[in-house]
């Protein structure tokens, strides 16, 4: 597997893998996104459907109809990101794929985003990796150049979150962190490290799998010349709403967890003097049921109870 002087990616197998549930509005400028994308010689796109109720998946077969380089998923229930992503995953590797790009569907790459991934892959290989992502709707504005990590209760954070694009971030690096929204992950480091955490069902998914590539020395590098567009919170209808809430309440503590090893008591004490602040703040707003999804979230973790949550 090379990369020529001209870009071509000759005899790699990748796969693109979209999670898809209810994203009707955002499908095709995705796909046709990935598909405008130039040097890929051996290229899947692989569409996990997560039960959508707006008939997004049937007008996909019906579009796409004709090109192979489309398959479908349908699953029979809302298994959320992880396990869709788990499945084409799964998918990918039956085809022989090389590597898997993990990419949200409420995204538009650039023609050149997945050959300048793996440019990069070549320079570091068996490494995950993540682009430059603009917010899409205003694109030269940032929302993730990489991640980083603090260092005591490992608390991560989007590096160069709505800043304006002045080439600040135009430095390949290596990072501790790298966003969900979209993962260069070669099946080398899949076969290592294992596939997403199906318990978080949805967010820090993609923090335990930084995380856990932490853990086994593979590193995550930032490729800034590869460069994508995401309507953040698109697909989940924000930060500011009771699904986030309880997700972020509930996953957060089973990530930390899961790593943070004897300074998981410090976290806690940070973790309910964040969570406190956040719930007087709604509360005072007339947000109650952010609070309620908040405390249910706290409530579910110590019970054990992971994956999907009935009320979300």
């Amino acid at each position: 597997m090379v990369t020529t002087k001209s870009g071509n990616c000759e005899n790699m197998k990748l796969a693109v893998i979209l999670v898809n549930y209810n994203g009707k509005k955002y499908n095709t400028a995705c796909i046709e996104s990935i598909l405008a994308n130039v040097g890929m010689e051996e290229l899947k796109i692989v569409v996990v459907d997560n039960a959508s109720q707006d008939a997004s998946m049937r007008l996909l077969e019906e579009q796409y109809a004709k090109d192979g380089r489309l398959e479908f998923i349908r699953l029979d229930d809302n298994y959320g990101f992880s396990r869709a992503n788990n499945e084409g995953i799964s998918r990918a590797k039956a085809w022989g794929a090389d590597a898997v790009v993990l990419l949200n569907n409420d995204t538009e790459i650039a023609s050149d985003m997945l050959s300048r991934l793996w440019e990069c892959a070549g320079r570091h290989p068996g490494c995950m990796i993540a682009p430059k992502i603009y917010c899409g709707d205003d694109r030269k504005r940032i929302w993730s150049a990489g991640g980083s990590v603090s260092p005591i209760i490992k608390k991560v954070r989007h590096i160069g979150l709505d800043e304006a694009d002045e080439g600040q971030y135009d430095r390949e690096t290596e990072i501790r962190f790298a966003t969900g929204c979209c993962l260069w992950i070669p099946m080398s480091v899949i076969d290592e490290a294992g596939t997403l955490d199906e318990r978080f069902f949805l967010y820090y998914e993609d923090t335990e799998y930084s995380f856990r590539l932490c853990k086994l020395g593979i590193p995550i590098y930032y490729c800034p010349k590869a460069v994508m567009y995401h309507k953040v919170g698109a697909s989940t209808k924000g930060a500011d709403s009771p699904l986030c809430a309880y997700y972020i309440a509930r996953n957060w503590l089973l990530c930390n967890r899961l790593h943070l090893g004897g300074r998981y008591p410090l976290f806690l004490a940070y973790y309910a003097l964040n969570r406190t602040v956040c719930c007087l703040l709604w509360f005072v707003q007339g947000k109650k049921e952010l609070v309620r999804a908040t405390l249910r979230g706290v409530g579910d973790y110590r019970k054990g109870r992971f994956g999907r949550a009935e009320r979300y």
